[in-house]
Order: structure tokens, then C-alpha cells, then sequence
């Protein structure tokens, strides 16, 4: 068993990303996002309708092979963000990752989806522990790490490529199974 398709939760539902039915409003999405996003995020960089239609297509393989569980994060009927859990180096573990359309921030939502997609990794039997990584100046990251329960586990130098906001330097948060 794996995580859920769909999964509401208080003012968030998360649900999987639909490639044929998404790509219109993902792209959207993310022009809307751009700004906000280019600072931390160095797929922003090759952005563009080709780019998102190879992300929504890799969403259902990656899915059934375990690698990736990606999500459209969803509040009052309509898409805002996305987030996805992933696995990393370690087999024991999985990592999350979220972002939101500024108009979306400020909200609590980006922490409920982390702590959602916390829940789901720990449904796979082989999972002791989920983490958080962002950069040491994407502070908005640290505090929904910080809100959804997450614990400051290190730091270590970041993986190329980078965006342009980002110091080179990034914070591992961690969330053990409870």
C-alpha cells in the first residue's frame, strides 16, 4: 500500500496531478508564481509548457515505482501550489517539498500539506524518518518545517544547481516516525 490519491484535510486537499487535465493550470500556476519562485527553486530557470507538460507526464510513472508521490495542493476549489515526498540518498527516509502562489502564502497551508504528505510517508512500511532541506536564506521554508513538527537535523552544502537566491548552503529538518 502507498500513499492516497486524494486526501483532504481541513482547508487542504492534496490530490495527484492529472497530466492531461492539469497541464493548462499548472503552467498557468507557475507563470502566476514566477517572481516568488525564481529565488529558490532552479527548475524556475527552464520553465516553460514543454517543461510542465514532462513534469505531469513523469508524475504517474515515478508514482508507481515509488520514487516521487506529486500533488496539487488544492484550497477552496481551486489549485495553489504543489508538493510532493521523495525519496533521497537513504532508503529510510523521504523528503518533502512545497511551494505555493504568493497569493496563497501566509495561510498555514504550505505547513498542513507538509504535515498531510508527513502522514502518508509514514504509511510505507519502510519509512523511519521524513526531512525537510531548503536554503539557510529561504527562511519561509524553516518556519513551516518548524510549524509542521520538524526538527533541525544539520546542515550541508547544496547539491548544483542553484537558484539565484540561494547561499549555497542548506538546513536539513527531520521529522522521525512517531
Amino acid at each position: 500500500m502507498g500513499p492516497r490519491s486524494v486526501i483532504e484535510q481541513g482547508e487542504v486537499t492534496l490530490r495527484c496531478w492529472r497530466p492531461e487535465e492539469d497541464l493548462a493550470v499548472l503552467w498557468r500556476l507557475i507563470e502566476e508564481s514566477l517572481d516568488h519562485l525564481r529565488p529558490w527553486m532552479p527548475w524556475v530557470a527552464g520553465h516553460s509548457r514543454p517543461a510542465t507538460a514532462d513534469f505531469l507526464a513523469r508524475c504517474g510513472p515515478q508514482w508507481e515505482c515509488g520514487e516521487a508521490y506529486d500533488y496539487a495542493i488544492v484550497h477552496g476549489g481551486a489549485v495553489v501550489g504543489s508538493c510532493s515526498m521523495f525519496t533521497g540518498a537513504d532508503p529510510g527516509g523521504r523528503e518533502v517539498g512545497y511551494w505555493l502562489h504568493p497569493a496563497a502564502t501566509g495561510r498555514g497551508l504550505a505547513t498542513l500539506a507538509v504535515t498531510v504528505l508527513a502522514g502518508q510517508a509514514f504509511t510505507l512500511p519502510e519509512v523511519a524518518y521524513v526531512e525537510i532541506v531548503h536554503d539557510v536564506a529561504n527562511s519561509a521554508s524553516g518556519a513551516v518545517a518548524r510549524r509542521a513538527g520538524f526538527g533541525r537535523a544539520g546542515r550541508r552544502d547544496a547539491r548544483p544547481p542553484l537558484a539565484p537566491g540561494e547561499s549555497g548552503v542548506d538546513l536539513v529538518w527531520r521529522l522521525p516516525r512517531p
